[in-house]
């Protein structure tokens, strides 16, 4: 049972329709019967896995990645270790252990988890017992005093879309409303909304019925980072599944619930509700904002310029042989292309004139 659904409901009944956007928001984010607030939603148990989750190669390559930038940047005294959504703590946790054997790192590191979730701060703090780590609740709150190294991994999914259909020569924004029986329903808006100039590029072009999507949450927090990285220094890994397609054409509004795949309208504040990012809206912005974008490449492809085959070796080498099946099956799910490695992509950003974030070619600089 929802507890979400009535409020929504009678939002829906005294206001009108409302954007997919705001039903996301309030799905994931109600303080007290939203999704996120109130629940560990990882792990067998629970609706999803991510890859920290999946395998320890995962953390700890992304890890050693931040300490090679540090390292080539100069080995600043002191550094922001920042994750978005970091889940039960578990991709910091792997990547800080990874980290140890660089010297002067963790001693450089100020570790900061931007999460809201108390469940999730709870385990996040048993993931990283002995450490001195802050918690916020945004971005903003991160201090400004020193280069950013920052990691978010299924982050950008979940933060909220707005869709529009092409319809009758114009764009109507995709709207949720209640239909005779008070369930949720997809209508339309009775009029055309017009787009920012920033989507607008061809998109009159696209036939009758196409559906886009546009994530305006996400262009803010490209252009908030892009701000960070061009005044404080560092580099930010965005890892997430998406496209880097000129315009992100279809339906990809979705929810998990226990592993499979259900209605996104059924049970708001129950489910996982996410959508495919649009890499090259996140990289445009966060170009003009003033950051350097590379990328974004496929998981895989990341994951193999970083090491994962060298580093698998040597796990297995001193493995037993049940970890040995575990530690290549999660491999495998994390590079090949049928699974996770070429759905998800890295993006990286960095300060102008930064080196060449690890993991990506000068030819992958993205121009502005």
């Amino acid at each position: 049972m929802s507890e979400l659904a009535q409020p929504l409901r009678r939002l829906i009944r005294e206001h009108g329709p409302i954007s997919v956007a705001r039903f996301m928001a309030l799905a994931s984010a109600h303080p007290t019967k939203g999704y996120y607030p109130r629940r560990d939603p990882l792990g067998t148990a629970g609706d999803f896995v991510t890859a920290p989750e999946v395998s320890q190669l995962f953390g700890e390559l992304v890890g050693l990645a931040l300490v090679q930038h540090w390292l080539d940047i100069g080995q600043p005294p002191r550094v922001l270790v920042t994750e978005l959504g970091p889940g039960r703590g578990t991709l910091m946790a792997d990547a800080l252990r990874a980290a140890r054997v660089v010297p002067g790192f963790l001693a450089a590191a100020s570790i900061h988890l931007v999460e809201t979730s108390p469940a999730l701060r709870e385990r996040q703090a048993a993931a990283l017992p002995g450490l001195s780590v802050r918690w916020h609740d945004e971005l903003a709150s991160i201090p400004e005093d020193a280069p950013l190294l920052l990691v978010a991994n299924e982050f950008l999914d979940a933060l909220p879309i707005r869709q529009f259909v092409r319809h009758g020569g114009g764009w109507r924004e995709r709207l949720i409303g209640i239909d005779e029986a008070s369930a949720f329903r997809f209508i339309l808006a009775p009029r055309a909304t017009p787009f920012p100039e920033i989507a607008t590029e061809g998109a009159d072009s696209l036939p009758e019925g196409t559906l886009l999507e546009l994530g305006p949450a996400r262009e803010a927090l490209a252009e908030a980072l892009a701000g960070r990285l061009a005044a404080q220094g560092g580099m930010a890994l965005l890892i997430d599944y998406g496209s880097d397609a000129s315009f992100m054409v279809g339906d990809t509004f979705q929810a998990v619930r226990r592993h499979l795949k259900v209605d996104p309208l059924e049970a708001p504040g129950e489910v996982d509700l996410s959508a495919h990012v649009d890499f090259r809206a996140v990289a445009r912005r966060a170009v003009a904002a003033g950051a350097v974008a590379y990328g974004p490449v496929s998981q895989g492809d990341f994951l193999r310029r970083l090491g994962i085959g060298l580093r698998l070796q040597r796990l297995l080498e001193r493995a037993t042989p049940e970890q040995r099946a575990a530690l290549a099956s999660g491999c495998a799910r994390l590079i090949d292309p049928l699974q996770m490695g070429e759905l998800f992509k890295v993006l990286a950003l960095t300060s102008p004139g930064a080196p060449v974030p690890p993991g990506f070619t000068l030819q992958e600089k993205r121009q502005p």
